[in-house]
């Protein structure tokens, strides 16, 4: 049996993405900057899916500019704010995506910017008071902070967060990526500056990518080059993974109840197997915690053993496609930034399952009776 549970790294292309992306990869091949039929055609269908975008987030097309991906949209966002306005202080947390975390690490490094961390408690949640007292002491600053962790699936108070930046006259980046195409989010409501998008995360194509930009926040390109997103992103734009994207999130956005709820129960089904069929199982983060984590991602500790240094690979063996994170790793200081932060037993092994709308609940039984035999081979062995 083949099972992937690793739809945070990336998710199967929806039959209907492919559909609406075969026309620009065969008949309507023109460069979308060429002023000729071809082109003028291409054009066409790049803007349309910016419009249809945006409307979904309650946005206005001149606020989507299309990127490679989301790691080039966080980089747009945090490198052009910075630049453009002149910044000299940003506020991130121990847990954020390497595209944010290494991004203003680097800068800080150049001299750039100074760099605070905002406090976690226990659960690696970020703490708001703290992150208040930075911003009360460091006017105007950037802070960045992740939607949806995609280690451990806590989800950030957007608003609550947005509220405090616009208090203290700050900019508001949110890495937005995992929790894109799987919860509504509405610009109109949110004090976000900036939000990011990556298409392979809800089912569309790899390699292309969006960033909202609120109104009144024009920053300088990143990438330079031609005139393409309206001087924004140099480059010939990739026309049909910008159709499959747009497709992707309509289809997300129209199926996602439907999707959340077949998800979630998934997710909650696989707790309670893990739980009856593991001794001392744990969950990382706030992923058992329904209201407060991605219903996408289930961080799951097990029992310290010596099979956990090869568990990724038997599992990989048994035909599971799974994540892993270890606070630290056999033989090496490097594991996993986010299990460190929170303070993970070292000994233990640690997997992540996230979960897409082609789970089935046969899948979490193979994968939970995988775990629990490998485990009770351990113990016999042992």
């Amino acid at each position: 049996m083949k099972v992937y549970f690793d739809n945070a790294a990336t998710t199967r292309l929806d039959p209907e993405v492919l559909d609406a992306m075969m026309p620009l990869l065969t008949d309507n091949f023109g460069n979308p900057s060429s002023i000729h039929g071809h082109g003028r055609t291409v054009r066409s269908a790049i803007e349309r899916a910016r419009k249809s975008i945006a409307g979904l987030l309650g946005a206005a097309p001149a606020e989507i500019f299309f990127t490679s991906g989301g790691t080039e949209a966080d980089n747009t966002a945090i490198r052009c704010s910075i630049d453009t306005f002149g910044l000299t202080h940003a506020i991130t947390s121990p847990v954020e995506h390497h595209a944010v975390l290494h991004t203003l690490e680097h800068l800080q490094k150049l001299g750039h910017i100074e760099l605070s961390m905002v406090r976690l408690d226990a659960d690696g949640c970020v703490d708001l008071e703290h992150l208040e007292e930075l911003l009360r002491t460091k006017p105007r600053s950037l802070v960045s902070l992740m939607h949806g962790n995609n280690e451990i699936g806590n989800l950030l108070d957007l608003q609550a967060v947005g509220e405090l930046c616009e208090t203290y006259n700050a900019i508001f980046h949110s890495d937005t990526v995992q929790t894109m195409g799987h919860y509504r989010h509405n610009v109109q409501e949110l004090k976000t500056h900036f939000l990011v998008g990556a298409a392979h995360k809800f089912h569309g194509p790899k390699g292309v990518g969006f960033l909202y930009v609120r109104p009144g926040m024009r920053i300088m390109p990143f990438v330079h080059g031609g005139s393409q997103e309206r001087n924004m992103r140099g480059g010939t734009e990739n026309v049909y993974g910008i159709v499959g994207m747009a497709r992707a999130l309509e289809i997300a956005y129209r199926d996602m109840d439907q999707h959340q709820q077949h998800i979630q129960e998934l997710k909650q089904y696989m707790i309670g197997q893990l739980r009856a069929s593991i001794p001392d199982v744990r969950f990382n983060g706030l992923s058992t915690t329904a209201d407060q984590s991605l219903y996408t991602v289930l961080s799951v500790s097990l029992p310290p053993s010596e099979l956990n240094d090869m568990l990724l690979f038997n599992l990989d063996i048994a035909g599971i496609s799974v994540s892993g994170g270890s606070a630290c790793s056999s033989g090496s200081d490097v594991g996993s930034h986010v299990l460190g932060a929170l303070n993970v037993a070292p000994e233990r092994g640690n997997v992540r399952f996230s979960f897409g709308k082609y789970n089935t609940r046969a899948e979490v039984d193979y994968a939970v009776a995988t775990l629990a035999d490998l485990y009770k081979k351990e113990v016999i062995l042992g």
